[in-house]
């Protein structure tokens, strides 16, 4: 599919409910009132948009760099403004990286690629909000799992 033409469609379902279909053909509910908390909200897709563009960049590198990782977690949480429209102004992105022998080096590496050249999702959000970056990692015995 070619990236210009990429084409969501998003339905009004009734009783502030909406589902939106990807460019790929997959739908997703999406909920209107966050106190009602049946679906997600467009900011919470925003945050899980934000979390598996860099996840899938950082995994593809650490692969890549023969790290035994384990398991894998990204926790992305926002600072949104007070005023309308109540956008992120401060997005904060926590990699947390299990497995054995795991390069710091490489986690950083591959963070750094993620945020500065691969992820478009990043890219998009960064002209209007800051993103920080962190992570974890967290070292498993060989014999036991954890550490």
């Amino acid at each position: 599919m070619p990236n210009k033409d990429s084409k969501a469609t998003i339905h009004f379902a009734g009783n502030g409910f909406f589902v939106g279909v990807t460019p790929s053909g997959h739908a997703q509910a999406i909920e209107a009132d966050s106190d009602r908390a049946s679906a997600a909200t467009p900011m919470e897709l925003l945050l899980i948009a934000l979390g598996s563009c860099t996840g899938v960049d950082v995994i593809s590198i650490l692969k890549k760099k023969r790290q035994h990782v384990t398991d894998y977690r990204i926790e992305v949480r926002g600072e949104r403004r007070e005023d309308f429209p109540r956008s992120y102004t401060r997005l904060y992105v926590k990699h947390i990286v299990r497995g054995r022998d795991i390069s710091e080096t490489a986690v950083a590496q591959a963070i750094e690629l993620s945020d500065t050249k691969y992820c478009s999702v990043a890219a998009t959000l960064r002209g209007s909000a800051e993103i920080v970056t962190s992570y974890q990692i967290v070292e498993e015995d060989k014999e036991n799992g954890a550490a």
